[in-house]
Order: C-alpha cells, then sequence, then structure tokens
C-alpha cells in the first residue's frame, strides 16, 4: 500500500470510527427512537458527526465513511477497485472498533458493553417486513449517494459537501428511524452487531444500501455528472 492510500484509509477508519461512536452512544444512552425528541437527537447526531467528518477527511480521501458510499463513486467510475477494497476495511476496522470502545467505555455494574451496543444496532421496527426494509434502505440510501456527487464528487458542486451530506444523513434518519434505524451504511450495523451479536435482518443493512449507492453511482455518476469531470485519482 503507497503512502497516500494509507493516509487515505486513516481518514476512512476515523471518520467511520467517529460515526459509530456517537452514533451507538448517542441510541444507547440518551435516545428512544419510538419518541420524536428521540428520534431527533439521534438523526441529529449522525447528521452533525457526519458533517463535520466529511469536512475533515474530505480533502484526503474524499470523507465517504461508508461502503455504500464507496461502492456507489465505484460505480459511477469515480473509484478504482483497489482504493474502493481498502477503503472499505478501513470503514469496517473503524466501525468494529468503535462499537467495541463505546461498550468497554460506557458500561456500568448494571449494564453490559454488549447490552449498550445491542440497543445501538440498527433493527427493523413498526413492523417492517424485510423487503420493505431493503426498500427503505435503498431509497434513503439513493438519496444520500446522490446529494454525495452533487454536493462533493461533481466538480460543479458548491463547496458545501459536509453540510449537505450531514443534512440528508439527518433527514433520511427523520423518516427511516422508525423502521430501520435508517443505517444505510453497512458498517454502521456490522460494527455494532459483530460485538453485540446482533444479527436478526442483517442482509437489509448490506442489499438495501448497496442497492440505492449503486444505483445513484449510475444516474449520477454515469450521466449527469460533469462529462470532463477529472477521474485520474481512481
Amino acid at each position: 500500500m503507497n503512502q497516500t492510500l494509507l493516509k487515505q484509509c486513516v481518514a476512512e477508519f476515523v471518520g467511520t470510527f467517529a460515526l459509530i461512536f456517537i452514533g451507538v452512544g448517542v441510541i444507547a444512552n440518551h435516545a428512544d427512537l419510538t419518541s420524536n425528541a428521540g428520534l431527533l437527537a439521534v438523526a441529529l447526531a449522525h447528521g452533525f458527526t457526519i458533517a463535520v467528518m466529511v469536512s475533515a477527511t474530505g480533502a484526503i480521501s474524499g470523507g465517504h465513511l461508508n461502503p455504500a458510499v464507496t461502492f456507489g463513486v465505484l460505480v459511477g467510475g469515480k473509484i478504482g477497485l483497489q482504493r474502493s477494497v481498502a477503503y472499505w476495511v478501513a470503514q469496517i476496522a473503524g466501525a468494529v472498533l468503535a462499537a467495541a470502545l463505546v461498550g468497554l467505555l460506557l458500561r456500568s455494574g448494571d449494564v453490559s458493553g454488549k447490552d449498550l451496543v445491542f440497543k445501538g444496532t440498527p433493527a427493523l421496527g413498526k413492523g417492517a417486513t424485510g423487503l420493505q426494509s431493503v426498500g427503505i434502505e435503498a431509497v434513503l440510501t439513493f438519496f444520500l449517494v446522490f446529494v454525495v456527487y452533487g454536493s462533493a464528487v461533481d466538480s460543479r458542486a458548491p463547496k458545501i459537501g459536509g453540510l449537505a451530506i450531514g443534512l440528508t444523513v439527518a433527514l433520511d434518519i427523520l423518516f427511516g428511524g422508525p423502521f430501520t434505524g435508517a443505517a444505510m451504511n453497512p458498517a454502521r450495523t456490522f460494527g455494532p452487531a459483530l460485538v453485540s451479536g446482533q444479527w436478526d435482518h442483517h442482509y437489509v443493512y448490506w442489499v438495501g444500501p448497496l442497492l440505492g449507492g449503486a444505483l445513484a453511482g449510475l444516474i449520477y455518476g454515469r450521466f449527469l455528472i460533469k462529462p470532463d469531470v477529472d477521474s485520474s485519482s481512481k
């Protein structure tokens, strides 16, 4: 691995770590997705974290922080396969370490770290079926990756990538949180699932986001994007 790719992977690791650490911690300790106040807290926590971390890592790695975003950018032809795989490894590693650390730091005599992380692992709710949940995650992730293209990848994009992407995550959670947890990110689910042992309907959180990300990559990356966009850094 060359030094540039190593730096990019470190940025993806740190950014994804922050998302999962804050996300799991907020859900486990301060919020309830069945209440409006709790849902808003979760949405803002994830949105704010994405906004600041995408802004912090964007100049280094593009600030993907999400295997589905990386997949969408790959499908759109704006990143190479080798760098995509390296990003996926870094993102998943960051997610697993973050979930483990939340469980270690926040557990108490009455609550185990595994229980805390279990509560912070995205899961189906409000009677949503597996198929409905795949569809919800796909649509929400499509919005996310579409905004990533429109605010960060496209050379015509306004310089508000972090803010726009963070706001998209927040609004997606406001809709999808009660149904699926609105993960939109396989790493967001995999890290906590591995630590907590919560694997129910885990396929939803891979199939849905990857489908949505790929569709956004095809539509924006292959059709809407400026034709002469610089892709020399793949």
